[in-house]
């Protein structure tokens, strides 16, 4: 349940619209709802003011499709993250409302959001073109929680230039998120450049001694620029969250 459906249902019991019998009953499944092979955290919208994110590794399209279904079941915006295409076209042939986004490999029920909720833009950075997938699930993430996003990608310090060509547009945000792999020195140059918050997601891109992420993540934690905060291997998902409360604005 979202807090303005919960608001709604409150005012129309102090209304007498709705009697508390069946305001009861709406309020049945609060804190989860039981599903046999999972709990679905139907109350995580109203602690966190984000809906539980499915993720979609290791799940069928079956558990996936009801998931979706039953956490968007009262008007909350849901997304189910790491959902490969052949999964999705399952997914989808059950919940036809679900839409598909590739680049971010995300599955999306509900409509987008007015990008209203954050204060000012974010920035989503790739060092290179294979980042891009991380990226996107992170700026998805962002948008799907109300923010607007611009993306630069593919400006690693292999060619500083390419960064330095975007300067401008990157300043103008509230908040960057910066993707990479390899060497995994972009979230240092670029907090050394800017005046923001960066949020550095490590990705698994890379030849042998980069072990799977390992290196990005190391080179990241021991960043020698302030204002860096690392978050784990590929998880595009966790930065655009952070970003998204960075970014939040102030009541």
């Amino acid at each position: 349940m979202n807090p303005e459906r919960l608001h709604s249902l409150l005012e129309a019991v102090r209304d007498g619209k709705t009697p508390v019998e069946a305001a009861l009953h709406d309020l049945r499944d609060l804190p989860f709802r039981s599903l046999g092979f999972a709990h679905a955290d139907t109350h995580r919208h109203l602690r966190t003011g984000f809906p539980e994110v499915i993720f979609g590794t290791g799940k069928t399209p079956d558990q996936i499709a009801t998931l979706l279904v039953e956490l968007g079941r009262d008007g909350a915006t849901v997304m189910a993250t790491r959902i490969a295409p052949e999964i999705a076209v399952l997914v989808q042939a059950k919940t036809p409302a679900a839409r598909y986004i590739p680049e971010a490999r995300i599955l999306v029920f509900g409509p987008t959001p007015e990008p209203t909720r954050g204060r000012g833009t974010v920035a989503v950075l790739t060092a290179g073109t294979a980042d891009i997938p991380v990226a996107e699930e992170a700026a998805v993430t962002a948008e799907l929680d109300g923010n607007k996003v611009i993306r630069v990608f593919d400006v690693g310090v292999a060619g500083l230039h390419r960064l330095l060509s975007h300067r401008e547009t990157v300043e103008q945000s509230e908040v960057i998120v910066a993707v990479a792999g390899m060497d995994g020195v972009l979230p240092t140059v670029v907090a050394g450049l800017f005046s923001r918050p960066v949020i550095a997601v490590p990705t698994s891109i890379g030849y042998g001694a980069s072990m799977g992420g390992i290196s990005a993540l190391l080179t990241m934690l021991n960043s020698c620029a302030t204002g860096v905060a690392v978050v784990n291997i590929d998880n595009g998902f966790g930065a655009g969250r952070m970003a998204s409360l960075l970014n939040r604005k102030r009541s």
